[in-house]
């Protein structure tokens, strides 16, 4: 399945296209990003679980199941990742799980590459959305897959997520 984010948070066409693509393999669903590369400053810390990760240059898939049940995975070109299980919007149960996930910068591009374990997604998952911020300051970017709309960038609107390919269940 491919997820096109090429949308601003309020539907405008963002003049940039990230492609993340969702695949079953075996006992897991891989995600796979080949983004542009905008050069925001790197997370604090080492590359692996980084918290407030969505302050920074990133991708984010987003699992939905029954129950208002979801799965956030955050990934950043620079190899920092936060996953995130959530129960009802934006009510964090865990965070910071561990995660396979591989990136690298090539140019003006990066292409990432997570392994999410199966057993993680939330029961009946059936619907994802995917989104990118980058920018600092008023050059803050937030774009989408599915754009959420409103007042203000909000990536929690699950009434708006895409329905999944029957393969990747």
């Amino acid at each position: 399945m491919q997820l096109v984010v090429d949308r601003t948070w309020d539907d405008r066409p963002a003049g940039v296209r990230i492609e993340v693509g969702l695949r079953r393999e075996a006992e897991h669903i891989v995600i796979e990003v080949d983004a542009p590369f905008f050069d925001d400053p790197p997370p604090p810390g080492p590359p692996g679980p980084t918290l407030q990760l969505w302050n920074h240059e990133v991708v984010e898939v987003f699992f939905l199941g029954t129950d208002e049940r979801y799965l956030e995975v955050e990934l950043s070109p620079h190899g920092h990742h936060l996953v995130l299980e959530l129960c009802g919007v934006r009510q964090v149960v865990h965070q910071a799980m561990p995660l396979d996930f591989t990136a690298t910068i090539e140019g003006a591009r990066w292409r990432g590459s997570a392994w999410v374990p199966a057993s993680r997604l939330p029961p009946g998952w059936d619907r994802v959305n995917a989104f990118a911020i980058h920018g600092e300051g008023e050059a803050r970017r937030f774009l989408a897959h599915q754009p959420a709309g409103g007042e203000a960038p909000n990536f929690h609107r699950l009434e708006v997520f895409t329905r999944i390919d029957d393969d990747l269940r």
